[in-house]
């Protein structure tokens, strides 16, 4: 392509020289080609190089089809809700996931049975609220003052220590998702959590939640849980129980009622003070190896002398 030479005038004596320098320094001697002089009249006329606008476009075309193979993805997730709201509790994406990688990493068998709502006692139902999600009965799903709360709190903290999903979130996330934490799926959970909450009641939720949560490596759901720990049924377990179980919510593979870690204390007593001030019992937290005696509760609360905890995995 051929240059184009823009000169500059020297003026008389060295200290006009120099002002033509200030002046002119932008188009001094020096050869510019063709792409190079519309980049300078771009640049003196404020407009950016095409170029760049070239780019933006094509970062524009990417996200949009992004999003676009999202959605598709999004239609092939949703669900039929009539079935879901009336049909059997059926088996989650996160079950699935962990039957898929569970020879590799050499974990134990999954254990899952899910039972109605009306076999798990209203203490466990309760314990998982106050432990999971204080407001379940009142949010829409999303529950934007405990958002709110969690981001002051990790920012003071200078670390993510907390997070706001309720249990219509996790319920969706569980049912729905895969473990991998992007933003695609934290807005394809917002939508699917949307649906769940416009299609099922919040006691559908929570008997489908309660069926599907992790309470351990490999073990879903209250009944499973309270089978493996103790060997009793979910319908037998006792205030005790029900916060242990509660408390393992939040880290269930570190924190359970087989580990109890420091973390895992501190929130089980939290969560048996609450039940105790609704249903009555002890006036101190117990131990939570301690076996349920003199509380009393419910109809079907359990009997005294409930077997210590035993080895999830021993049958």
């Amino acid at each position: 392509m051929p240059a184009v030479l823009v000169y500059f005038r020297k003026g008389s004596g060295v200290g006009n020289w120099h002002a033509h320098l200030r002046i002119d320094s932008c188009i001094g001697l020096w050869a510019i080609t063709g792409s190079q002089l519309k980049m300078a009249r771009a640049k003196r006329s404020g407009r950016q190089p095409a170029g760049l606008w070239r780019a933006f476009r094509w970062v524009l075309r990417a996200l949009l089809l992004l999003v676009a193979a999202d959605l598709v993805y999004l239609a092939s997730l949703w669900p039929n809700w009539q079935q879901l709201e009336h049909g059997a509790i059926p088996e989650t994406r996160f079950m699935r996931h962990y039957l898929s990688v569970r020879s590799a990493n050499h974990w134990p068998r999954m254990r899952w049975d899910p039972v109605p709502l009306w076999e798990i006692p209203g203490y466990l139902q309760r314990a998982v609220i106050v432990a999971e999600d204080s407001r379940f009965y009142e949010d829409d799903g999303f529950d934007f003052t405990a958002m709110r709360d969690a981001f002051e709190y990790n920012l003071r903290k200078g670390r993510i220590v907390y997070g706001a999903s309720t249990i219509s979130q996790q319920t969706a996330k569980n049912l729905f998702l895969t473990p991998s934490r992007t933003f695609l799926r934290k807005g394809n959970e917002a939508l699917l959590t949307w649906g769940l909450v416009h299609h099922l009641g919040k006691r559908r939720i929570l008997e489908i939640y309660l069926n599907t949560a992790e309470f351990g490596r490999g073990i879903y759901g209250v009944e499973a849980a309270s089978q493996a720990y103790w060997g009793i049924p979910v319908s037998r377990i006792s205030l005790v129980q029900a916060a242990q179980l509660a408390a393992s919510l939040p880290s269930p593979v570190r924190n359970n009622p087989a580990h109890r870690g420091a973390f895992f204390v501190h929130h089980f007593r939290k969560i048996f003070n609450q039940l105790v001030r609704l249903y009555g019992g002890p006036s101190e937290s117990p131990n939570p190896g301690m076996k349920a005696q003199n509380l009393t509760g419910p109809a079907n609360s359990v009997p005294a002398g409930i077997p210590a905890v035993r080895s999830p995995h021993a049958i």
